[in-house]
């Protein structure tokens, strides 16, 4: 079969769109060189800028003071990367293992699961951590529609019902659950870029994702973000005009059930200020989850 043939116009936008792209390359490699963009940043630019995303491996590690052409192919030999692999055709595994080369002594940023009852201000506070601080909140994929202000890639990843199972079979999140009839998960793969890179991650999910997470990463630190007093929680419920008294009802014994797992998690803080909250999770950022308990 013949490509199809472009128009005159359409081949000048074509030409110049890869011309643009050639440029963008060439600008990174150049601020890799001198030391302006780590390797680590690069990966973390190509999970949304697709020609950085589509710049040969070797050419970026060429780039890197001190590599050169013939170490750099000697360290993609010996982890088993193609000469011509793509930056978006690295896996996780690959990913970390080049930054592990290129810099044994890199501290791997610390991950905080962020988790409470319903209503308790869980999104509140992930917002204004994200605003005043270096911490890397993940977005998470769901099978629900968008809210009208809601934007792809920034409040969601909105996936078909079969997108998001094909990903389950591809043990591509974290975790994920169900929740008022959609699916939800958390993108295993950008939580783990960000940590090598050295990023402190947020998650901010429900707490039988917190459990998950807890079941399958010994690094997570788990904090549970608790209301000020048990009626102040039923206040905030309750002020959700939205719900039918029935659907009040159910949020109120979840929120029962949901206060009980308290004693699951590393750190309780209670939300009677969200700026207190924010500082007490940027002070665990560099703590070990073994030194303590405490609650704030």
């Amino acid at each position: 079969m013949l490509p199809p043939q472009l128009t005159p116009e359409e081949r000048a936008r074509a030409l110049e769109a890869a011309t643009q792209a050639r440029r963008l390359r060439a600008d990174v490699k150049s601020k890799v060189k001198s030391g302006a963009l780590s390797v680590g940043q690069v990966f973390d630019r190509a999970s949304h800028e697709p020609a950085i995303a589509k710049m040969r491996v070797l050419e970026l590690l060429e780039s890197q003071t001190g590599i050169g052409k013939i170490r750099a192919i000697a360290l993609m030999d010996r982890l088993k990367i193609s000469h011509s692999r793509r930056i978006q055709g690295l896996g996780v595994h690959q990913r970390v293992a080049l930054l592990r080369s290129l810099d044994p002594a890199a501290v791997r940023g610390k991950l905080l699961v962020l988790s409470g009852p319903g209503g308790v201000g869980k999104s509140t506070v992930a917002t204004r951590l994200k605003e005043k601080s270096n911490f890397w909140v993940s977005i998470s994929a769901t099978t629900r529609s968008p809210r009208a202000t809601e934007k792809e890639g920034v409040d969601y990843y909105f996936l078909s019902e079969e997108e998001f199972e094909a990903r389950v079979q591809k043990d591509e999140f974290l975790e994920y659950a169900q929740f008022a009839g959609a699916r939800y998960g958390t993108p295993r793969e950008g939580v783990e870029n960000a940590l090598v890179s050295g990023k402190n991650v947020l998650l901010e999910i429900e707490i039988e994702g917190a459990r998950q997470v807890r079941a399958h990463s010994k690094e997570a630190i788990l904090v549970f973000l608790s209301p000020p007093s048990w009626d102040e929680l039923v206040a905030r419920l309750e002020a959700r005009g939205s719900d039918s008294p029935e659907r009040r009802a159910q949020r109120l014994e979840l929120a029962r059930q949901e206060m009980a797992a308290a004693v699951e998690f590393d750190h309780v803080i209670v939300n009677d200020e969200v700026e207190r909250v924010v500082e007490a999770l940027v002070v665990l950022a560099p703590n070990q989850r073994a030194l303590s308990g405490p609650s704030y």
